[in-house]
């Protein structure tokens, strides 16, 4: 009875062996690169997913990956590169039998991730995801879409909000109707402190509301916009154009040696424009009856343009200035004078001062030279 029982028990431990066996598989496949051609060492994990379970292998020299003795089960492959996950199937159910067989081709799926990219892209412009794409979504892929498609609705409705404040302040500047378009232009500024333009405007209309006051009022005024020409300069401060004009606002502010440092700066971040940076602030000087001062000013712009007809002239209205009478009633000025004016003249010999130039080289008693020709016209030319 004994042996009987034993015989029995042996049985049932050979029937439970064979079914354990009988409960395990294999997953294989090839991998090929983005080259298109067997990916030799990429990591691959298999990750069971019903129960929990980690098998990780990595591919041959011909590309291949076999992991044998598996559970029958469910499992997720990742193929990893590099450390970085590039392919993987979801979901792969075993059975008995032969292994169940994975490939991967990674120039493929390369190109549909970038088709993926690009549809996600338009569904994120659209502001809907179309349901072909959600169906081949990730729940995490369909979480960040639908994030991002929210945030772009709410950009736009603040840009339009942004793009009116702008738009209408830049009508009323334009208009000088300056309070309103400081309102509006700080309205643009609070939606958005990174726009460049709207800073540079905001300190032009603060400007231009400075130069219709007095006093304190002129001076808060003014320091507001030399803020706002801070603020734009923080934002672009290799702009030549903002130092222009920041320069220009600080010498009607009469910090003359602070706009001369912002016209140096235009100067030197635009070069082929110094000239008339350098012009600008000598016509600030020169309404400030600052002369001297204007004087080096355009002697500066014709130094930067040499062809800088109006930088002549100014230059030798500057130095008009230092013109005496003795007591015989002769009139002296330095010699750079009459040659300022007779370099205007040969630069622009019908300009809108030619005959204000006329008249001072009249009032020195020189020559007026009335025909310019090139030096070199007369010169022969070398046979070719």
């Amino acid at each position: 009875m004994k042996f009987r029982n034993l015989a029995l028990a042996t049985a049932g431990l050979l029937v439970l062996a064979f079914t354990s066996l009988a409960q395990v598989t294999a997953l294989e496949g090839d991998v090929k690169g983005t080259d298109g051609q067997p990916l030799k060492g990429a990591q691959i994990q298999i990750v069971r997913t019903d129960i929990k379970g980690n098998y990780p292998t990595k591919t041959d020299k011909k590309g291949h990956y076999i992991y044998t003795g598996l559970p029958i089960g469910v499992y997720n492959i990742t193929v990893v590169v590099d450390g970085k996950e590039v392919d993987n199937i979801k979901g792969v159910r075993t059975s008995p039998g032969d292994p169940h067989r994975e490939d991967f081709n990674l120039k493929a799926a390369s190109m549909d991730k970038a088709t993926k990219q690009a549809e996600m892209q338009k569904a994120v412009e659209s502001g809907a995801i179309p349901k072909d794409l959600e169906k081949n979504m990730t729940p995490e892929q369909k979480a960040a879409i639908e994030k991002q498609i929210k945030d772009q609705a709410e950009r736009m409705k603040k840009n339009q909000a942004l793009n009116q404040a702008y738009n209408d302040g830049l009508a009323a500047e334009g208009a000088k109707n300056y309070d309103q378009a400081i309102e509006l232009l700080n309205k643009a500024a609070e939606l958005d402190p990174t726009q460049l333009a709207v800073w540079s405007h905001l300190a032009a209309s603060y400007q231009g509301l400075a130069i219709t006051k007095t006093g304190a009022d002129f001076d808060s005024n003014m320091q507001k916009a030399l803020d706002a020409f801070n603020k734009a300069l923080a934002l672009k401060p290799d702009d030549a154009g903002i130092h222009n004009n920041y320069a220009l606002a600080l010498a009607k502010d009469k910090k003359f040696p602070e706009a001369q440092t912002e016209l140096q700066k235009a100067a030197q971040l635009d070069p082929p424009n110094g000239g008339k940076y350098y012009f600008n602030l000598g016509a600030l000087l020169v309404n400030a009856s600052q002369y001297d001062p204007a004087g080096e000013a355009f002697k500066k712009a014709i130094e930067l343009t040499p062809t800088y007809a109006d930088a002549y002239y100014q230059y030798g209205v500057c130095l008009s200035a230092k013109m005496t009478t003795g007591a015989d009633g002769k009139v002296s000025a330095p010699p750079e004078m009459a040659q300022a004016f007779q370099k205007y003249l040969e630069l622009a010999p019908t300009g809108k001062d030619a005959q204000g130039a006329k008249d001072m080289l009249a009032a020195l008693g020189a020559s007026i030279q009335t025909e310019f020709k090139n030096p070199d016209a007369n010169k022969k030319k070398k046979k070719q």
